[in-house]
């Protein structure tokens, strides 16, 4: 059917004043992500960032991208969108402070139906926040409008971050030795990992998102930020003695731990080192799961596992709790063929 209308981009479902608007009201939030290197500010086609060569003898670049997974979906219903970006912050910078590298700049990818400018600077103010954690600089982004790719209301979101390692600082998991320890971070909670299986129990449980976990409700546990552990383990690098460090996301601590164990050691772990927050103790007796369905999908209460040679054990432990971290001594590792073994 034909009109005589001229049609423009904002009658297809696209606001370009919206967009514009929106970059205005975050530039304030990018600039107090700023550091040294930043050249520029936002609005340009790519973010620039010079690389200090004077500070490094041979420095690598460690590069990566994560979401939120469907965390963001709970997010969205509970209308509580202001501290999603930290998630998606922390899921990169958290991966690449695990090879050693100082995470340096960041970049975001927000994708919705319809631009919302109110819902967009709460995510954008969140990942301003994970990045300030992190002491990396928001560097740039993407905010996309695609009308008919999202129902009302809903969004995605990616993250891109960038950090630098001298290269004999790098970490590998090679410099893992029988003998060394092995502690563990604790986690502010599920993190962004097994929301899939959190929704679905969630959705059997009489009261939802209200039910009451040592009397809160159990839907302010669960959207509680990943915790961003940069600055504590930059400062247990700057100690040494650190052998191996591994991010416990999806896949539990036994997978994610092997993925940094050389062939010629396994790690052997407690299961009785720490306690189990409330949060995953109402998962597990709400949802009827499993304790190796528990290991395997969560991060179970321990977030980030560092492993150090055996003499700086107590020092590194002191240093990580003084940088407001809670440890826990998780076990030890012995010979053996690159396996994770987990015991009560």
């Amino acid at each position: 059917m034909s009109t005589d209308k001229p049609l423009t981009y904002k009658d297809a479902g696209v606001d370009i004043d919206a967009g514009n608007d929106l970059v205005e009201r975050i530039k304030p939030l990018v600039k107090t992500t700023r550091r040294p290197g930043v050249l520029g500010g936002i609005g340009g086609f790519g973010g620039l960032f010079e690389l200090d060569r004077a500070q490094y003898r041979s420095p690598v670049l460690v590069a990566g991208t994560d979401g939120v997974g469907t965390k963001l979906r709970l997010a969205i219903d509970m209308q509580r969108l202001d501290s999603v970006g930290i998630d998606l912050v922390a899921m990169c910078v958290n991966d690449v402070i695990v090879q050693g590298a100082e995470p340096l700049f960041f970049l975001d990818y927000y994708a919705t139906g319809k631009l919302d400018a109110e819902a967009g600077a709460a995510v954008i103010g969140g990942i301003a926040e994970g990045c300030r954690q992190a002491g990396c600089a928001l560097l740039g982004g993407e905010t996309a409008e695609m009308p008919g790719m999202y129902a009302p209301g809903d969004l995605d979101l990616a993250g891109f971050c960038v950090g630098v390692v001298e290269r004999e600082g790098l970490l590998d998991g090679q410099q893992i030795q029988p003998g060394d320890r092995i502690l563990g971070l604790a986690a502010s909670g599920p993190h962004s990992n097994g929301y899939s299986l959190v929704r679905r129990i969630v959705e059997q449980a009489p009261e939802g998102l209200a039910s009451q976990v040592d009397g809160q409700p159990v839907g302010d546990l669960l959207i509680t930020p990943t915790r961003i552990y940069v600055r504590a383990i930059l400062a247990a690098l700057k100690h040494g003695d650190v052998t191996g460090i591994a991010h416990i996301t999806g896949g539990g601590l036994a997978e994610n731990l092997a993925r940094v164990l050389p062939a010629g050691v396994d790690a052997s772990i407690s299961t009785s080192a720490w306690t189990q927050p409330a949060v995953f103790q109402w998962l597990q007796a709400t949802g009827h799961v499993a304790d190796a369905e528990m290991l395997r999908t969560f991060n179970c209460g321990v977030g980030m596992v560092v492993i150090v040679r055996p003499a700086a054990a107590d020092a590194l432990t002191a240093i990580l709790a003084e940088h407001g971290e809670t440890v826990f001594g998780l076990g030890e590792i012995f010979a053996g063929t690159g396996q994770v073994q987990l015991k009560s």
